[in-house]
């Protein structure tokens, strides 16, 4: 069965912890800030959590899991790698399973957080290529695609081990948006086939598998064929966690939408992902901002968490009457 997860931070509050278990949730993703990223601090976190029923499915750490000194292969990579396989050690001991990793050295790339023709007066994260391919690059000089791939290979090479050792997989985010290079950087994952070579340099390890973002699939049609790829990737046992997201159209301009106002069948992926056997944990990705553009809307948060639930519910309930009554 999907598990359905909130979106938190190390400083959640209990406010927050009390409103995320009034929506019927029981999992967590959880961004770990620089100063949370100890043993002690997380079990911290845990323990406060699970006093309000909720458990910590998956994790990460923005400052590490991107990290420009380990994606753009800087002097002190070594150093970061090794901050990254500390992070991975303390989510094992605490029994968490799955670390983050997103191969975006600058983060996702934006045009601007604003309202457009789509987003019903609200504020959501509007791309528009033309502009973004416009802009100068983004960091001291270009980097192009063997170098990104050589320097995500070294980084696997020290990380995976680690991760065996401490029974932690990671899910690898595609590059948003997924294009071939923007602002001077070449993207490591931009379509399904760039998926299938990370795998292998991971020697096909059960311990790298994928965030699949389906706003990524999405905004770019030629990333792949998302409703096969569901099925192909479930079977592979390579999807580790699922972000829900809408727009209102593809590449070269897009909007961050409300899950039922974008171009694709939300509720058809959904079928897809539970006829196809997919049991991991399912997120809302990107909700609208609050009013002044800083920080995700909770009202908007409960929204779109809401509709995703009541979609899932309804996919459920169908496919369980198919199969007579059954869980089959």
């Amino acid at each position: 069965m999907i598990k359905v997860q909130a979106n938190c931070s190390s400083r959640m509050t209990e406010e927050e912890m009390q409103s995320v278990r009034g929506m019927g949730i029981e999992y967590l993703a959880v961004n770990f800030l620089p100063d949370a990223v100890d043993y002690d601090s997380v079990m911290r976190f845990q323990e406060k959590a699970a006093a309000y029923d909720l458990k910590i499915a998956d994790a990460g750490c923005p400052a590490l899991q991107k990290c420009p000194q380990i994606h753009l292969g800087k002097p002190d990579r070594d150093e970061w790698i090794g901050k990254y396989n500390d992070f991975t050690r303390v989510l094992g001991k605490a029994g968490i399973k799955v670390n983050y990793i997103a191969w975006q050295p600058n983060g996702i790339f934006r045009s601007r957080i604003g309202v457009g023709e789509h987003t019903r007066g609200e504020n959501a994260m509007i791309c528009d290529m033309d502009e973004l391919y416009a802009r100068p690059i983004a960091n001291d000089r270009v980097y192009g695609e063997q170098e990104i791939w050589d320097n995500f290979k070294y980084f696997l090479d020290r990380a995976l081990p680690v991760c065996e050792e401490a029974d932690v997989r990671l899910a690898l985010h595609p590059n948003d948006p997924p294009v071939e290079s923007v602002c001077g950087v070449h993207s490591l994952i931009w379509n399904t086939e760039c998926y299938r070579k990370a795998f292998e340099l991971a020697g096909n390890s059960p311990y790298l598998g994928m965030k699949m973002c389906v706003g990524c699939w999405l905004e770019n049609q030629a990333f792949g064929d998302l409703m096969e790829d569901i099925k192909t990737f479930t079977e592979e046992k390579k999807i580790f966690v699922v972000h829900f997201r809408n727009v209102s159209g593809t590449i070269p301009y897009f909007e961050e939408t409300l899950l039922e106002d974008g171009y694709a069948d939300m509720h058809g992926i959904l079928e897809q992902l539970v006829r196809c056997g997919y049991d991991g944990q399912i997120n809302i990705d990107h909700p609208f901002f609050n009013r002044d553009g800083k920080g995700m809307s909770r009202m908007s948060e409960a929204y779109f968490m809401g509709y995703m639930k009541g979609m899932l519910a309804s996919v459920e309930r169908q496919i369980k009457k198919e199969n007579g009554g059954t869980d089959k």
